[in-house]
């Protein structure tokens, strides 16, 4: 190949290697990706009522062991076991013969007595008659006194004792104290029983009913300060209401009233007692069940609540993220507050204007612009 060939054919090969690095520089060109697309809406506005919640246990008004007050052999069972008796409800019957008995004989005693405190009254009296004359004489009118007063007081004891006979006689038939449920019996007839003997069986009521709980030291101050705020009385106290759940109930569908606040805290484990009381017509809350109690720290109040999802989670406790008026993404520190279905309510950390992100938290970093999109309805609780 010539010079001139060779020279031609280098500067060929010159251009189009010049051609190919501007063509690679082209395309190399770093071009910025759009702003990452987010979800974003406006905390929603309500009324919220804060409760306190904690645990208790339901308890009867009244309950008591049925015990034999005097000594027999038991006749009868008037009830079946588990059944709902009425105050006043004969239950078991003791032997009633040696009893009915004694009524008689003191009945005879007080009877005699009586014939005898007349027959000193009359003595007594003819005595008197016959002083003023001279007839009697003075210590034969003491006499006749101290046999009137003898008798008297005779009479006296007798009546007791027939009072107290006739108290015995009633004690042979058991009756319920009071409106409730009786347990099953643990004695059978023919058994003898006595009035030192163990509980024939016993019973409880059940509407109303009671429901014990405690509350922590904190929240025992919280309350006692809105109740010093809003001066309520002892009397309206008692008008607080209370609602409570079983574990298996959605909701608390049980309504009743405090009824009950310690007056002191308890230093070992720092919590105040309280208890409520509870209509129970259909008996649903039995005696010792396990159940969920909330009290209502005052009126509804307009909170600002959020989708629960959007809120994050790091070490140094709860956030949301919230895009600025620059569409710049920016991490709020927030304190929560009640959850009221999917919707959480934040106490501070967040304004009613802000636009906060609750799809695509995973694609907005911090500190970065974002390309915010309306949410197509507002949030709602469930």
């Amino acid at each position: 190949m010539s010079r001139v060939l060779r020279r031609r054919f280098a500067a060929m090969l010159a251009f189009a290697a010049a051609g190919l690095l501007a063509g690679c520089g082209e395309s190399n060109t770093y071009v910025a990706p759009p702003p990452p697309k987010v979800t974003v809406a406006t905390p929603q506005k309500k009324p919220i009522t804060r409760f306190l919640e904690t645990t208790g246990n339901v308890a009867a008004v009244n309950s008591a062991d049925l015990v034999a007050r005097v000594s027999g052999f038991v006749e009868a069972i008037k009830y079946e076991d588990g059944a709902p008796v009425k105050k006043g409800q004969v239950l078991f019957v003791i032997e009633q013969k040696p009893y009915e008995l004694k009524v008689q004989q003191a009945k005879a005693a007080e009877d005699n007595a009586r014939a005898s405190l007349t027959s000193a009254q009359a003595a007594y009296q003819r005595q008197a008659d016959l002083v003023p004359s001279g007839s009697a004489s003075k210590a034969a009118l003491d006499n006749a006194l101290g046999t009137r007063d003898s008798a008297q007081a005779a009479l006296d004891q007798a009546s007791a004792s027939a009072k107290l006979a006739e108290n015995d006689f009633a004690y042979t038939q058991v009756t319920a104290p009071f409106d409730g449920t009786v347990t099953a019996r643990k004695v059978s007839i023919g058994a003898f029983v006595s009035g030192a003997g163990n509980p024939l069986a016993s019973i409880v009521s059940n509407d109303p009913i009671y429901v014990n709980f405690t509350i922590g030291e904190q929240e025992s101050i919280r309350i006692r300060a809105m109740i010093a705020e809003r001066g309520m009385t002892p009397e309206q106290l008692r008008k607080v209401p209370v609602e409570v759940s079983l574990q298996t109930e959605s909701g608390f569908p049980h309504k009743g009233t405090l009824d009950y606040a310690a007056p002191t805290v308890d230093p070992s484990t720092g919590t105040q007692a309280g208890r409520a009381i509870l209509e129970n017509p259909k008996h649903v809350l039995l005696p010792g069940l396990f159940v969920r109690v909330r009290i209502p720290l005052g009126p509804p109040q307009e909170d600002l609540l959020v989708p629960d999802t959007a809120l994050g989670t790091d070490q140094a406790g709860r956030y949301l993220l919230v895009v600025n008026k620059d569409n710049v993404v920016e991490q709020r520190r927030v304190e929560l507050g009640p959850l009221d279905g999917t919707l959480q309510v934040i106490d501070k950390g967040i304004a009613a204007d802000d636009r906060i992100i609750v799809n695509g938290m995973l694609r907005a970093v911090p500190g970065q612009k974002v390309d915010p999109q309306a949410a197509s309805a507002p949030p709602k609780s469930s």
